[in-house]
């Protein structure tokens, strides 16, 4: 991908590309970002030859950290090819593409970073170092890129409420347990687990995974005229004062930045409606 900057690829197996994440400082995902990705999809549906792409993160610490909100009026609204805004073209396209997406979390993926791996085929976290999270609420948003159209559908609509109206921190074995993940294994395993399974699968045919993707997408994975409604509600959002005031806040607990707020965010949000 030239002149790429959030996202490296690695083709040198077969059938199997390895995309990785990597934005310091802490991994935000800026609309240049979101561009790469659609790139890389187009790439991939274009590509005969591939049939698993691998997501993972440079970063230890942060898998996905979240949206650069900051830099939220660079993203364009052009429909991409699926008709629909760029970041909704992404996860539309990701779902609905022949070739079989594995997000491999270690690290914190929350906001964006909890939406994208969401809308990938599945997801494996480190049992020791992934923490999830959709700490839009705290700072007075909804969550705009699918976590309202995934969650319920994945865990219910309880444990979704309660991850979207709680805005905490979530760790791997309860996000197993929910459902948000296909499984937790051991930091030291799970790479080994990801390449094994993606050997497998790529010594299929990529016509007879896609069906069978296609055949599973009619249950479960929402249209996306209904992620857009949640992708509106959040760019609207971001113009409203109280919104507004909330994330004013977040410039004197070093936002975007290591530290102590990125690394556990779920602890600071309750504090941000406070005078």
């Amino acid at each position: 991908m030239s002149g790429a900057h959030h996202l490296s690829v690695d083709r040198s197996t077969p059938g199997v590309w390895r995309v990785t994440f990597d934005n310091p400082p802490i991994n935000m995902l800026a609309p240049a970002g979101i561009l790469e990705l659609q790139a890389l999809v187009t790439q991939a549906e274009a590509d005969a030859e591939v049939k698993v792409l691998i997501f993972q993160s440079a970063d230890p610490d942060f898998f996905i950290a979240h949206f650069d909100t900051g830099k939220a009026a660079e993203l364009p609204r052009e429909p991409g090819p699926s008709g629909h805004s760029p970041w909704i073209d992404v996860v539309v396209r990701l779902a609905r593409s022949p070739v079989v997406s594995i997000a491999k979390i270690a690290g914190r993926t929350r906001g964006v970073g909890s939406e994208f791996v969401l809308a990938c085929d599945m997801r494996f976290a480190s049992r020791q170092k992934a923490i999830f999270g959709n700490p839009e609420v705290g700072v007075g948003l909804p969550p705009g890129g699918g976590a309202l159209e995934w969650l319920p559908r994945l865990m219910g609509r309880s444990r979704a409420l309660e991850i979207v109206l709680s805005g905490d921190d979530f760790d791997a074995e309860t996000a197993e347990r929910y459902g948000w993940i296909n499984r937790a294994l051991d930091d030291d395993a799970l790479d080994g687990f990801v390449d094994a399974l993606a050997a497998r699968l790529a010594s299929f045919d990529r016509q007879t995974l896609g069906d069978l993707k296609t055949q599973v997408n009619r249950i479960g994975v929402p249209t996306g005229a209904e992620l857009e409604t949640s992708n509106s509600m959040f760019f609207e959002a971001l113009k409203q004062p109280a919104s507004q005031a909330r994330r004013a806040r977040l410039a004197g607990l070093d936002y975007g930045q290591r530290g102590d707020f990125e690394l556990n965010f779920g602890r600071y949000l309750p504090g941000l409606g406070r005078d």
